[in-house]
């Protein structure tokens, strides 16, 4: 059961990162989605998206390893 809510927790800001790259993506090539205004909105909701969505599971996964002891010395508190 904990391994599934882990696979949910880490999915989920998989997604938002994924939804970030298709913003970014549609505003290089000119397509404006519904709720944003402008075009340069748009591409900056979409790389908050995609920062926070990636920097989370990459904080998931460090957090993870670290308590596993599968880090390098210098990624250790």
């Amino acid at each position: 059961m904990s391994r599934i809510i882990a696979l949910i927790i880490v999915l989920i800001p998989g997604i938002l990162a994924a939804v970030g790259i298709k913003l970014m993506r549609d505003m290089t090539f000119g397509i404006l989605q519904a709720p944003f205004p402008k075009l340069w909105l748009q591409f900056l909701v979409g790389l908050v998206f995609f920062i926070g969505g990636l920097g989370f599971v990459a904080g998931f996964i460090l957090h993870r390893d670290r308590k596993r002891n599968k880090v390098q010395t210098k990624f250790k508190k």
